[in-house]
């Protein structure tokens, strides 16, 4: 049984059974800041059910230039497309907050949802609102400004922790977000004006979340409603 502090959304989306049956099939698993669960081009061997802290897949570039395509929290599972077919990964998958998950083998998970219909249904729709995000976070990453980026993360990273302080320096966060350190300490340096954050050594405390997402682009409310808000299949 998972703890009641311990919770994975996704898995909370699945029937009692099909929920059962994906725990009693996965195994604990721990992770630090800067795990790398993945390199690219690594075929899928696992898939993890994040139940606490956060996983991003940060894309490299050959200048040595990296930045986050997408994050995943609580409400979900790392690469979700290995239940049809055997997958490699486009992105490095990394430990971004420390946690813990539940792992299971995809071939093993794989095999579940060939046996349950509906567990490969939510687990579908889950990718699909993860694709969404990652067709606006392409856009996002084109068109604005890196001040409203950096508040649209700050409140995704919000969304999937508990409390309100985040440990972060200012170059992981500048290599997550694509952005030089003056350009992310300007832009936290701004909220902190805002009276949104405090910020100073790491450490990143959200004072006035509301202030942060009028901050934030537009396309903060559209990420949220992807993959954080799973349907149920019809």
């Amino acid at each position: 049984m998972l703890s009641a502090t311990l919770r994975n959304h996704l898995l909370d989306r699945l029937t009692p059974e099909d929920r059962d049956a994906v725990v009693s099939a996965a195994t604990p698993f721990e992770f630090e800041l800067g795990h790398v669960f993945a390199e690219p081009g690594d075929t899928v061997a696992y898939a993890h059910f994040v139940l606490s802290g956060i996983i991003s897949a940060v894309a490299d570039m050959q200048d040595g230039r990296t930045v986050e395509t997408f994050m995943v929290g609580r409400e979900g599972v790392t690469t979700p497309g290995a239940i049809n077919i055997p997958v490699r990964t486009y992105s490095r998958l990394i430990g971004q907050s420390p946690g813990e998950t539940l792992r299971i083998e995809v071939s093993r998970l794989r095999a579940l949802c060939d046996e349950r219909p509906e567990m490969r249904a939510v687990i579908a729709l889950y990718a699909a609102g993860l694709q969404g995000e990652l067709e606006q976070s392409g856009a996002c990453n084109a068109l604005h400004r890196s001040d409203q980026r950096f508040a649209k993360w700050l409140l995704r990273c919000h969304d999937r922790l508990d409390g309100d302080t985040l440990h972060l320096t200012q170059e992981y966060l500048a290599s997550l977000l694509g952005s030089q350190r003056t350009t992310v300490n300007e832009a936290a340096q701004g909220l902190q004006k805002a009276g949104a954050i405090s910020y100073s050594r790491g450490r990143v405390t959200i004072l006035d979340r509301a202030a942060l997402e009028r901050a934030a682009c537009e396309c903060y409310p559209n990420g949220r409603r992807s993959s954080l808000d799973i349907p149920k299949p019809e």
